[in-house]
Parts: structure tokens; sequence; C-alpha cells
């Protein structure tokens, strides 16, 4: 039987993009967040459907965003101790630049 890296790599194909090996267990936790403000972008649009009173939507989606938030500073802190790491070690200066440019895209 596959494993979850080698199902997901099959799903990606032959694609253009840079791609990033994670373990199972990251994985698995990335995944449990985005479901998780998946349910909630639901729950959002539901109250919307149902016409519920503004301030409490405004609530849940500011828990939205704190949850995004969370999603980011997990992968970021990922990828800076894998893939950012491994660059550096391998002499990819250019990776240092790429780090700057997200923090930027990151804190508009």
């Amino acid at each position: 039987m596959e494993n979850g890296q080698e199902k997901r790599q099959q799903a990606c194909g032959q694609c253009c993009h840079r791609i990033k090996e994670r373990s199972d267990k990251e994985y698995r936790d990335l995944i449990h967040r985005l479901n998780r403000i998946e349910g909630q972008i639901r729950g959002i649009r539901g109250m919307v459907e149902k016409d519920v009173y503004c301030p409490e939507i405004l609530v849940q989606v500011a828990a939205v965003n704190a949850a995004l938030n969370s999603f980011n500073k997990v992968l970021l802190a990922n990828h800076i101790r894998t893939c950012v790491a491994r660059d550096i070690r391998q002499g990819k200066e250019e990776t240092i630049d790429e780090l700057v440019a997200t923090l930027q895209k990151l804190m508009k």
C-alpha cells in the first residue's frame, strides 16, 4: 500500500512548480488545520444565509483570520526549518531573498 507522501507526489504529476516533500505528520497537521478553517467558512456562509446579526458574523470572521494566521505561522516555521535551512547549507543564497519577499507579502 502507498503511503500518503507517494499519493501526494502522484497527484502533483509533472507540474512546473517546486514541491515540498512533507512528513506524513506535517501533512496531516496542515490538512487538519485547513479542514477546520473550511468548516468555519461554511459556518459563516450559513450565518449569512440565515440573516444572522452582523457583529456575530464579524466575530466568526475574526476567528477564521486568526486560524489562517496560525496556519501561516506553522507553515512558515516549517519552511524555515527545512527548505530555507537546507538551501543555506547548500550555498543557495537566493533563498534568503525569496524568504524576505515572502515575509514582505505576508506583512501587507
